[in-house]
């Protein structure tokens, strides 16, 4: 099975337990079709960039499960169809990058694990371009 972020826009003015109905038949869906639910999480009202019939503000929630493949569009179908969701968006989630420094130090791999940052330096990357280095050399001129 794979990891999946399911991520919902309804529509601000339906009631609570409408959302929260939409919200329980996703996750029972999910788990009837062999899933299971990873995280549930409201992240509340918030504006949206456009308006969307209408509507300036949205309330989202994030759904991470794992899911077959198969299960996936019949899903998406169910929430096209339903009244109280102006947007969604189903995306397959990738596992968590470990860092080198990590794994140099045999630490173990969890959610929090981030790729290196920028500014940060590595070592063991062989030798490094200076900035005035990369520029490309002016064409000639005839």
């Amino acid at each position: 099975m794979r990891r999946y972020e399911l991520m919902l826009v309804l529509r601000p003015d339906s009631p609570d337990d409408k959302a929260a109905a939409v919200i329980d038949r996703t996750t029972r869906y999910v788990v009837a079709s062999g899933g299971q639910i990873v995280k549930v999480a409201p992240w509340g009202r918030r504006r949206l960039a456009y308006p969307i019939d209408r509507y300036r503000e949205g309330s989202y929630h994030i759904v991470v499960f794992e899911s077959p493949a198969e299960a996936i569009a019949e899903l998406e179908r169910s929430l096209h169809i339903t009244e109280e969701v102006l947007r969604y968006l189903v995306t397959r989630a990738i596992k968590p990058v470990k860092s080198r420094r990590d794994a140099a130090a045999g630490g173990d791999a969890d959610d929090t694990d981030l790729p290196p940052a920028d500014d940060e330096e590595l070592e063991d990357e062989g030798e490094l371009i200076d900035e005035s280095e990369s520029e490309a050399a002016p064409a000639a001129i005839d």
